[in-house]
């Protein structure tokens, strides 16, 4: 599934191709993933896309249009979330159109903005208003935005898994398994280590490690796994410099042990062993013995043991 690199990747890309472009007519196919169909059948053409930019795994297209009749949108967005295989491309309209190519958009100059998407499991929706605002606060901080002070902050403000808590849109948004993998292995932590737990050396040094790696993947064009193409059509070039995510069974870059495959947070997490040191057992959580006082049998102990 497209992460922050790739999404903007995409929207850098989206943004020199179609900022001041007018929306002529639009032609849907497949609209189950799309949440106001008629809506964007009827609103979207006669807008002016003023620009695209990327809102955690979204893309905003802003658009615009002169008011002409009471209740129309004036200032909206085109929420698109690519899912695991979609993808939105400016194409010439006389090129034909690739299968599964689920919303056409004709252009003012002669361009189709065209949405792909084999399997479906993205999201499109024309938002405006106070529904626009109410959708995007949902969503944490952008990790490449965000202060070391405010990211200390919400690691430990929360009992829960530090991969888990990398995972969670609520958090920070646009983060997803790859380069959540990726910030652990050069941070040194393990994705199981709870938060609260993380020393702040260790919060900061993920802090830094994150932005890291979010900066160079954008630099790459971002991770190319499967599906992933950029505004031209070519995929990203991130995935040649993965040091954690996806090499279960290879050599650690740093000290050749090898990497290991878990689950955390429903999510398979890449791992070195011996650089990312499994976390302690809490007290809560080890399995201790009942203090056995003088006289008392090892039958009263185990009853004991069973009944705290």
């Amino acid at each position: 599934m497209p992460e922050l690199p790739e999404v903007e990747t995409l929207a850098r890309g989206l943004q020199r191709e179609l900022a001041g472009r007018r929306v002529l007519s639009v032609e849907l196919w497949k609209t189950d993933f799309m949440d106001n169909p008629a809506e964007i059948e009827r609103e979207l053409p006669g807008t002016r896309i003023q620009r695209v930019e990327r809102y955690g795994k979204f893309m905003l297209l802003r658009l615009q249009r002169s008011p002409q009749t009471e209740g129309e949108l004036q200032e909206s967005a085109l929420l698109v979330h690519l899912g695991m295989t979609g993808t939105m491309v400016p194409r010439p309209a006389s090129e034909p159109r690739a299968k599964h190519t689920h919303l056409v958009a004709r252009l003012d100059d002669g361009r189709e903005l065209r949405y792909i998407d084999p399997r479906r499991f993205g999201r499109i929706a024309l938002l405006g208003g106070e529904k626009l605002r109410e959708e995007l606060q949902r969503f944490g901080a952008d990790p490449l935005l965000i202060s070391p002070e405010e990211f200390v902050q919400r690691i430990r403000g929360r009992r829960a898994r530090i991969k888990a808590m990398l995972l969670d849109q609520g958090v920070l948004r646009g983060v997803g398994n790859i380069y959540a993998d990726e910030s652990l292995w050069k941070a040194k932590i393990h994705p199981a280590r709870l938060g609260a737990r993380l020393t702040g050396e260790e919060i900061e040094s993920l802090h830094r490690a994150l932005q890291q790696i979010l900066e160079k993947a954008i630099v790459l064009r971002g991770s190319s796994i499967s599906d992933f193409l950029d505004a031209e059509g070519e995929p990203g070039e991130y995935q040649l410099h993965h040091k954690a995510y996806g090499r279960e069974g290879k050599a650690c870059y740093r000290c050749k042990t090898l990497i290991r495959r878990i689950v955390v947070a429903g999510r398979s997490s890449f791992f070195c062993p011996n650089c990312q040191k499994t976390p302690r057992r809490t007290k809560t959580g080890r399995r201790t013995k009942p203090v056995r006082r003088r006289g008392t049998s090892k039958m009263a102990a185990k009853v004991a043991l069973r009944k705290g």
